[in-house]
Formats: structure tokens, C-alpha cells, sequence
């Protein structure tokens, strides 16, 4: 199934798809300078929490690419600037702070394993080069991770019948399939007749703007509605499950993901639906205890008075959470690569956890 590209590696640069302009032109950036690739993640040209593991490794190894130091003590303190300075563009979403930690070792590992030769020139030439295959990996390692995801997730998708989403977690979210839209596609590839709803994610519209383009471009039915409509939808819609994905997972199963997840997952319960999580492990944190201690990120409160620039309220104080916080007590299960985890997920969750996690 065709699937779009926000991001790929190119002998030219980064090239990532513009999302702030979709659904109405399909604009491609090429970047050359890893603060341009940090600015894209600020902005939001490239989101969704897989996506952004994706494009901060990318913009980690364009940073080293590009430098001019000719000592691996140079190239290692630039690399500390490169890796820092993705670091302070979104606080929430862990995959970022996880592909960067993981090319901070990455990077000490090389250096170390770097003979002392006479040819510094050929030393950091095969750090870049080794960089650079790094980051095409955690790009496929992402492809992967969602094909596994989408298919166990696909298993406890309704034969027939709705299923309701949240925000993007499709092909633009991560560089694959997708999390909860990979899950939905292969459901729909497995033969289940599956309509989504689609809330339209405010202010951003994520759901309006990025899922519904992308369903709508692969021909999966789906009908578009607001987010105050959610309630009215799981009382009398016939939805047979919700699946959502993810920025951040505490060790409880507590999860933080767009702001509106937490007020579907309650009508979720109170009308007897299924709400699942899917999410690659990188989005595990199982550092924190519960959920009370992800950090949530507060945008700009002209992203809630405007719209694609246009004002639609007053000049007032408006509130911008870009996150909640789901309590694990609402979620059936979270569906990772590695298999599905259900309650407690204190246990299954540091059971499905990669030792070194």
C-alpha cells in the first residue's frame, strides 16, 4: 500500500515534507544544516513522536556530515553543540531524547574504536560515514517497528464496524505505516471493512489536516468530525475501538499523547470501547514512575486564537497544552512491536522493555 515520505536521507540533504501546509500543497524542504532540521521539529514542518526519533538521528548525522573539524577532539565537541541543540526543540515526546542518547553512544563508540593513525582526515571520515548508516537504520528500524506494530494491532481491530483515532499517528508521524494508522491499515489489508473517525485535533488539526489526507489517499473510508462531537460518537456510533498513538509511556502505562486523548479515552470507558495505545518501545520511559512526571509541552497561545494565520477570537489569554495524560486505568492494552501489553503494565511493559532500555 502507497504510503507517503516525510522524511528521507538524500545525497542532496534531509528532504522532509512541509506538514504545515497539507493537506492543501504537498511541499518538500531540503535541509543542510542540522539547525534547520532542529527548527523543522520546533515548528512542527516534521511531528509526531517516531517522525521526530527519526529526524533528529537524521539531523545528528547531517551536523556531522557537514562539519569541518579536522581532530576527533573537534569533531567531538561539535557533536556535543549538534546533539544538544536537537535535544532543546520539543520537551515531550521521548523517541527524540532516545535517538539522541542513542548517537551520543553511538559516537563514543566509534571514537573509541578509532586507531590512532596518522590520517585523522580518514579517521572522521569513517565516523561520518558510520553516522550516517546509523540514521538510515533507525529510519528502518522504525518501518519495522510499525509493520509489527500494525500487525498485532491489526488482530484486535472490529471485523466490521468504526474505529476511532486521534491526532496523526499515520505514515507522517513516523516514516513507516504508522502506529494506531498502521495498525489500521493492515487491518483493512487483512480484509476487516473499517471506517474511521476522524477528530479534527485542535488547534493544530492533525486529524483534519494529515489523518484524514492520508486515509483519504489510500481510499480508507473515514468521516471527519470535531473534537466536541467525540461523546456523541461513542455513545451512538457503533465504534469498535479506539487506537491512538503515543509521545511518551511512563512505567505504569500512564501515556501522554495530543491533547484530547485523555477526554476520549474516559467516553471510551463510560461507553464500553476498547481504547488501545500503539507505540513503538522507544516511547517507553520507564524512568518515570506514572505518568504525573512527563513533561508536557506548552505551545503558543496564538496557535488556539488563530488559524492558518487567520484570527478566529479575540486577543485573549488562551491555554495551549499540546499533551495529556491518559491514566493506564483507561487503556485496554498498548500494542507495541514486541508484542501487545496489558494490565498490569507495571510487569508486561518492563517484560516487553530491551534490557538495555
Amino acid at each position: 500500500m502507497h504510503h507517503v515520505e516525510p522524511i528521507e536521507w538524500k545525497p542532496e540533504g534531509v528532504v522532509i515534507l512541509d506538514q504545515l501546509r497539507l493537506p492543501g500543497e504537498v511541499v518538500y524542504h531540503t535541509y543542510t544544516d542540522y539547525r534547520h532540521v532542529a527548527r523543522a521539529i520546533k515548528d512542527m514542518i516534521i511531528r509526531g513522536a517516531p517522525a521526530i526519533g527519526v529526524a533528529a538521528a537524521m539531523g545528528a548525522a547531517l551536523g556531522a556530515q557537514h562539519s569541518k573539524a579536522e581532530t576527533l577532539d573537534e569533531l567531538r565537541a561539535e557533536f556535543a553543540v549538534i546533539t544538544d541543540t536537537l535535544a532543546k526543540t520539543r520537551p515531550t515526546a521521548v523517541d527524540l531524547f532516545w535517538a539522541i542518547k542513542r548517537f551520543r553512544r553511538r559516537f563514543d563508540e566509534l571514537a573509541h574504536d578509532a586507531a590512532p593513525s596518522s590520517d585523522p582526515a580518514a579517521e572522521i571520515a569513517n565516523i561520518k560515514a558510520a553516522l550516517i548508516a546509523e540514521a538510515l537504520l533507525v529510519h528502518e528500524e522504525r518501518r519495522a517497528a510499525d509493520r509489527a506494530i500494525g500487525k498485532f494491532g491489526a488482530e484486535l481491530m472490529p471485523h466490521t464496524g468504526r474505529v476511532m483515532t486521534q491526532c496523526n499517528a499515520g505514515a507522517l508521524a513516523t516514516g513507516g505505516i504508522g502506529t494506531a494508522l498502521g495498525v489500521i491499515r493492515m487491518a483493512v489489508d487483512s480484509g476487516r471493512t473499517i471506517e474511521v473517525l476522524v477528530p479534527e485535533t485542535r488547534p493544530y488539526l492533525q486529524g483534519a489536516r494529515l489523518t484524514a489526507w492520508e486515509l483519504h489517499q489510500d481510499g480508507i473510508p473515514l468521516t471527519l468530525i470535531t473534537d466536541n462531537m467525540v461523546g456523541h460518537f461513542l455513545r451512538t456510533g457503533g465504534v469498535g475501538a479506539v487506537v491512538v498513538g503515543a509521545d511518551r509511556i511512563a512505567a505504569n502505562g500512564d501515556t501522554a499523547n495530543k491533547i484530547g486523548t485523555y477526554g476520549i479515552s474516559v467516553l471510551a470507558r463510560e461507553n464500553n470501547v476498547p481504547f488501545y495505545v500503539a507505540a513503538p518501545i522507544s516511547t517507553l520511559d520507564l524512568s518515570l514512575a506514572t505518568g504525573d512526571a512527563i513533561p508536557i509541552e506548552e505551545r503558543s497561545s496564538h496557535e488556539v486564537t488563530h488559524i492558518a494565520g487567520v484570527h478566529i477570537a479575540p486577543d485573549v489569554h488562551a491555554a495551549h497544552p499540546a499533551f495529556d495524560v491518559t491514566p493506564n486505568r483507561y487503556i485496554t492494552a498498548i500494542i507495541t512491536e514486541r508484542g501487545v501489553a496489558k494490565p498490569p503494565y507495571t510487569e508486561t511493559l518492563r517484560a516487553l522493555a530491551p534490557s538495555h532500555h
